[in-house]
């Protein structure tokens, strides 16, 4: 098998070996980033950096070092700040911008041997669900590149998905990790509101916004998972509780499993308000049968209900730009990033700086955000929002009451064709089945589920209970054991 097409876990048994060098992975990677810069999926790399990265996880395995990430490649969404890369979030704002320090995810993942080619794609400020909003073009989706990828993390799940890294990092604030995961037939997850670190972490909406792996495979997620993971004192909203180990999480029988039905016991509640009208019959059909498959494998689909979630458009589209109209305030041109040319006094400097530094999507949420919290409709949109918010939570604990696990699709259409869509409610209203667990702070995933219209990739999402990603790793492998939806690669790549 070509090194492009091999797994995380693969990689790692190979290096282990020492059938491959950390070097030559590095090398072969970089070459096929520039084979294929057509995809966008890219914003930088620097082969001197990632290089030296990759002579240094050789010499760690050579000490006698053997953890299963060591020497593997990956790269970071431009969300991460990096030391050795420029950190953008997709902007102008921010563009040729270095951090002088590194993202406690990139950190983690580091210090597990992981070696960074460069840095991906995104929406702006990773808002918006297609990629479209990047201010260096648009990621494409490599099953057909002519449509979208999906977002924020579009650049990532392209990457992965054409074999231009074995895994990435992706946020998630509304749906960022799982849309473009389902649109681009690759595995990601958020994982659980705290579980990693947000310092380091571009910031968009604070009480949202969550780091989380994409790659291939289930098990490639809990290996990545298990290394990004963790509590960060320097960060307020960080959980201070161990780490699950996912990997084992993952391959530990169910009690009552079988060998022919390990997801024994497993209730997955099927929510009706998921499966209505809005969604494109050739989803429906692929999600049903990618849950059919569950039942063969022993799992049980129950009938649930989260009334609320029509309401999770709104509230969040209330929240999110509220909170990202505070934190975009500091993009003032005076201590870093972009500064107009030419002003007359400071408060022109403000305008035409932050005129010309923000795209359209990002000067539209800050708008909203500061006209929702602005005197006299503080109390009749935010705070109202913040009280669906909680009952939207609430909906889920009583789904939970009756299953162990929620699934549904992760988007109501396979990916739509690039600049097709010119309506920002219109294009709002495909997070509508991401949103709910994002506003709740649950773990969701989106798994490889089949093909639909065009042969265009669908995604599964499963939600979990609060802490329990590894129940929804091992579900997804069980079911990824199964089926080869998420072996098969776009043509040409």
């Amino acid at each position: 098998m070509e090194l492009h097409r091999m797994t995380v876990a693969e990689l790692g048994r190979q290096l282990e070996a020492k059938a491959v060098s950390s070097v030559e992975l590095a090398k072969h990677f970089l070459a096929r980033v520039a084979e294929h810069q057509q995809l966008g999926a890219f914003l930088c790399t620097d082969e001197a950096v990632a290089l030296k990265q990759a002579e240094a996880a050789d010499a760690r395995r050579a000490a006698g070092e053997a953890t299963p990430l060591l020497g593997v490649p990956l790269a970071h969404k431009d969300i991460f700040v990096t030391r050795d890369f420029p950190s953008t979030a997709a902007s102008k704002m921010l563009a040729g911008y270095r951090s002088p320090f590194d993202a406690t995810v990139v950190e983690k993942l580091a210090a597990a041997g992981t070696v960074t080619l460069g840095k991906l794609n995104c929406d702006e400020f990773a808002m918006g669900g297609s990629n479209e909003n990047s201010a260096f073009g648009p990621a494409r989706n490599p099953w057909d590149t002519a449509r979208i990828t999906g977002g924020s993390s579009g650049g990532s799940a392209a990457a992965v998905a054409a074999g231009l890294v074995p895994a990435a990092t992706g946020t998630d604030t509304g749906g960022s990790v799982r849309q473009p995961a389902a649109l681009c037939n690759v595995t990601g997850i958020k994982p659980t509101y705290g579980r990693c670190s947000r310092y380091g972490m571009i910031a968009f909406a604070s009480s949202l916004d969550q780091a989380g792996p994409m790659a291939r495979t289930a098990e490639d997620c809990a290996l990545l998972l298990q290394a990004m993971s963790g509590f960060d004192p320097r960060d307020a909203t960080s959980a201070e509780r161990p780490v699950d180990d996912y990997v084992t999480a993952l391959r530990t029988p169910r009690e009552g499993a079988t060998a022919g039905q390990p997801l024994k016991g497993l209730r997955i509640g099927l929510p009706k308000e998921f499966f209505g009208e809005g969604v494109a019959p050739d989803v429906t059909q692929a999600v049903r049968a990618a849950l059919a498959e569950f039942e063969k494998l022993g799992a049980t689909l129950v009938d649930v209900s989260l009334p609320r979630t029509e309401l999770s458009i709104p509230v969040y589209y209330i929240i999110a730009p509220a909170e990202a109209s505070s934190n975009l305030s500091r993009y003032d041109g005076v201590r870093y990033g972009h500064r107009a040319r030419e002003y007359k006094d400071l408060l022109d400097m403000y305008c035409k700086t932050r005129a010309e530094g923000f795209g359209p999507e990002v000067k539209r949420r800050i708008m909203i955000g500061t006209y929702v919290l602005s005197h006299g409709y503080y109390d009749a949109y935010y705070l109202q929002a913040q009280k669906l918010r909680r009952m939207i939570a609430d909906d889920f604990q009583a789904a939970f009451a009756q299953c162990d696990l929620v699934a549904g699709p992760v988007t109501p259409t396979v990916a739509r064709p690039i600049g097709s869509q010119t309506d920002p409610v219109q294009e709002y209203l495909a997070d509508i089945f991401t949103l709910p667990a994002s506003l709740a702070g649950l773990p969701g995933m989106s798994v490889p589920a089949g093909f639909g219209e065009g042969g265009l990739p669908v995604g599964l999402q499963l939600i979990g209970n609060y802490w329990q990603e590894g129940a929804l790793l091992h579900a997804a492998h069980a079911f990824q054991q199964a089926t080869d939806f998420h072996a098969r690669a776009p043509q040409g790549y």
